[in-house]
């Protein structure tokens, strides 16, 4: 029965110590803000079997930085270019696909 109580009392005394602890989070820092519109131009094919890579702007740190247009050799037969994109606030760098 003692240490019933014993133990009882430790509880009840361990919380009438205990703080109730209340907080609240927010972010700071930029919103999401899109980049500008790009730049559309084609530069002449420097030979056959060169597919062309449309600039982009891609993500550095808090700023965009242009990435111009650029003819590439594709790594595989019959790939196919997906470009970079921002969707909902993230960007997607552009790769290879069959």
């Amino acid at each position: 029965m003692k240490k019933k109580l014993l133990a009882l009392f430790l509880v009840a005394g361990a919380s009438a110590f205990a703080r109730t602890h209340f907080s609240v989070g927010f972010g700071v820092g930029p919103a999401y803000v899109p980049p500008p519109p790009a730049v559309a131009y084609v530069a002449p094919a420097p030979g056959p079997g060169y597919a062309w890579i449309s600039g982009y702007y891609y993500p550095v740190g808090p700023r965009y930085v242009w990435r111009p247009g650029y003819w590439a050799r594709p790594p595989y037969a019959h790939a196919v270019w997906v470009g970079p994109r921002f969707h909902g606030g993230r960007y997607f760098a552009g790769y290879w696909r069959r």
